[in-house]
């Protein structure tokens, strides 16, 4: 065919060649044929980064009409049968759309680059090889698109990457092998999946996760699962969509759902969800009908205690989050005794500047009346202001730990002199553990809580034994590699912070149980970091805690929904003594793309039966 004829043409790539000529160096023009498979190469880089590519021939597939990165895509149709080679190249335009059309064969001239989202030199991600500063002359129009490879589940290798312990570059690319090294070769190419199952609710950025990996570290509710370092969720796959708002809206999708029919599109590489499908196709959402869940109540000897990340709730929040979130802790965690709360804001939530509003008793109020409103208890609050920008989170939201709790059921012991810089220490009264003061800060002054949440120890009563319930919300994620990555194994920067936050929860976990080891202690709150982690060994090492997140069935290990995997970010931890603790995932929010908060919470139900009696000092 004439238009098959015009595509196996070649390239001509300029190199600049220093030639002597009388003592003088000028630049000499070379010339070798190249077609889109030679400039894609077979590593991670183009080998012609930096130089002018002239006549690269190939068939318009897709493109991008919005934002400031507009161009277009085009794929060579006959390829060169080497699958580490991709056969598709994207051109960058700018902000200025280009006069193209999908079937339009195009010659282009250009320079080859390989973008970064980030500082070149040091960026973490992997680039897209592209071509810039281009001109394009279209050949003829009304072409057929080259077919898109179908993803099946055997597709893709179940090892995510050879780790060779540093920058992955220079590597040649694998892709039966390895799935990272199989997308770097189909960059830029059409691809597709056929009604593939939905694993992570839709963002407000207009996105899907999928799986084209279904059997792969399920969910009992059909998500994927995050189980370890090395079980990599290679199955996961992002797609966004090239198609106008105006003529497809992007569809919302609860995690469960089918993405039905054929999804098809370009793979694109982005920093945020590594490798993604941008869809010229677009499936229709069908509803797997997701529900949440609601545990069971606690019984008249059983103390529940619960975990729960709320996402920046400040008293300036719209009367209905608070009541969707008053509805979940009323009806779904049927009324904790305890709640240990994260990400609790001041009064005014976030501002461009400190504005000196540290206070959050409007927040709590208002949270607290919606809950009394919704028929649970009229809970009682504690926590400590922090100082004015000290403690991160959204600037200006001076962001918080802190306790709600069902005063008919359990007592608070409050032992004044708390504040944002007073550290508690552990006392013994009688020869029993005590706080110096109640609420109050463990080492808020140690450099391991600069700009990060202050962990808040309580001392609480039931039914006449003592309870210390500490509240935390370690540093996040923020920082670390991307699973995607230009380095692999991906360096965990961030848990340099949260592993010296641990030790200073667990010492003062020792100094209760230095006391008496029988002693009743609850950690709870947004560890940030996995069951798994080196942050949880530290807290768990010796046994003096437990975390009681890996008593659940491995499926339902999740809190929590990030790039489409389901993983733990939030723990409750026990002491010994509360050898009859249980554990329950209540999965309300993250799996659900109407979500009030971003987490979901935890909850247990303790038998303090033995421990410090607190007969003699309860008040």
């Amino acid at each position: 065919m004439l238009i098959r004829q015009r595509m196996a043409r070649t390239a001509t790539i300029t190199l600049a060649a220093a030639v002597v000529i009388g003592g003088s160096v000028t630049a000499a023009a070379a010339e070798e044929a190249a077609t889109i498979a030679d400039i894609q190469g077979t590593s991670w880089l183009s080998p012609h980064a930096g130089e002018s590519v002239s006549d690269v021939t190939g068939v318009v597939t897709a493109i991008k009409r919005f934002g400031s990165a507009r161009g277009f895509w085009f794929q060579d149709p006959d390829g060169d049968d080497d699958p580490r080679t991709s056969e598709g190249l994207f051109v960058f335009t700018g902000a200025t759309a280009p006069d193209v059309s999908p079937g339009d064969a195009v010659r282009v001239d250009g320079r080859v680059k390989e973008y970064y989202p980030t500082n070149p030199s040091d960026s973490p991600f992997l680039s897209t090889t592209e071509l810039i500063n281009a001109q394009w002359t279209v050949i003829s129009s009304g072409n057929p698109l080259p077919d898109a490879e179908l993803l099946k589940p055997d597709t893709l290798s179940d090892v995510l990457i050879a780790q060779p312990g540093g920058n992955i570059e220079p590597s040649t690319l694998e892709p039966e092998s390895y799935a990272l090294d199989f997308w770097e070769s189909r960059e830029g190419m059409r691809t597709a999946v056929d009604s593939p199952r939905i694993v992570a609710p839709s963002t407000p950025y207009n996105e899907l996760y999928v799986t084209t990996k279904p059997e792969q570290y399920p969910s009992p509710r059909d998500g994927t699962v995050y189980t370890g370092y090395d079980n990599d969720n290679t199955g996961v796959l992002k797609i966004e969509s090239l198609i106008p708002f105006r003529e497809r809206p992007f569809p919302d999708a609860d995690t469960g759902d089918t993405l039905c029919g054929t999804t098809s599109g370009v793979v694109e590489y982005d920093q945020y969800g590594g490798y993604t499908l941008q869809a010229t196709e677009l499936g229709r959402v069908v509803d797997g009908g997701l529900t949440r869940e609601t545990t069971r109540a606690q019984g008249p000897n059983e103390l529940s205690v619960a975990s729960y990340n709320v996402e920046n709730l400040s008293g300036v929040d719209k009367q209905a989050r608070f009541d969707a979130l008053a509805k979940g802790l009323v009806d779904n965690l049927r009324s904790p005794d305890i709640v240990s709360l994260a990400e609790i804001q001041d009064n005014n939530g976030p501002a461009d500047t400190d504005d000196g509003v540290v206070a959050a008793d409007t927040t709590l109020r208002r949270f607290t009346d919606a809950i009394a409103d919704a028929g649970g208890p009229r809970y009682q609050w504690r926590q400590i202001d922090p100082l004015e920008g000290e403690d991160g989170g959204q600037p200006g939201g001076n962001i918080r730990v802190g306790f709600l709790f069902d005063p008919q059921r359990v007592s608070f012991v409050d032992r004044d002199g708390g504040d944002a810089t007073t550290a508690v220490e552990v006392t013994s009264d009688g020869g029993e553990p005590a706080l110096s003061i109640s609420p109050g800060r463990i080492t808020p002054n140690d450099d391991a809580f600069a700009g990060s949440r202050k962990p808040l120890a309580g001392e609480f009563t039931f039914r006449g034994r003592t309870m210390f319930v500490v509240a935390t919300h370690f540093s996040s994620k923020f920082g670390d590699q991307p699973v995607h990555g230009r380095f692999q194994p991906p360096a965990r920067v961030s848990e340099q912070e949260r592993i010296p936050q641990a030790e200073q929860v667990r010492a003062f976990v020792d100094d209760v149980l230095a006391v008496n080891e029988h002693a009743n202690v609850v950690v709870a709150g947004d560890i940030n970091d996995f069951q798994f982690s080196p942050t949880i060994d530290t807290l768990t090492e010796g046994g003096a805690l437990r975390t009681l997140v890996d008593e659940l069935p491995a499926g339902d290990q999740y809190t929590y929904v990030y790039e489409g995997r389901s993983q733990v970010l939030d723990h409750i931890l026990v002491s010994s003594a509360l050898d009859a603790a249980d554990i329950d995932a209540v999965h309300i929010n993250a799996e659900f793309q109407d979500q009030v908060s971003d987490h979901d919470p935890l909850i247990t139900r303790l038998r303090p039966a033995g421990g410090t009696s607190a007969g003699h000092r309860a008040g």
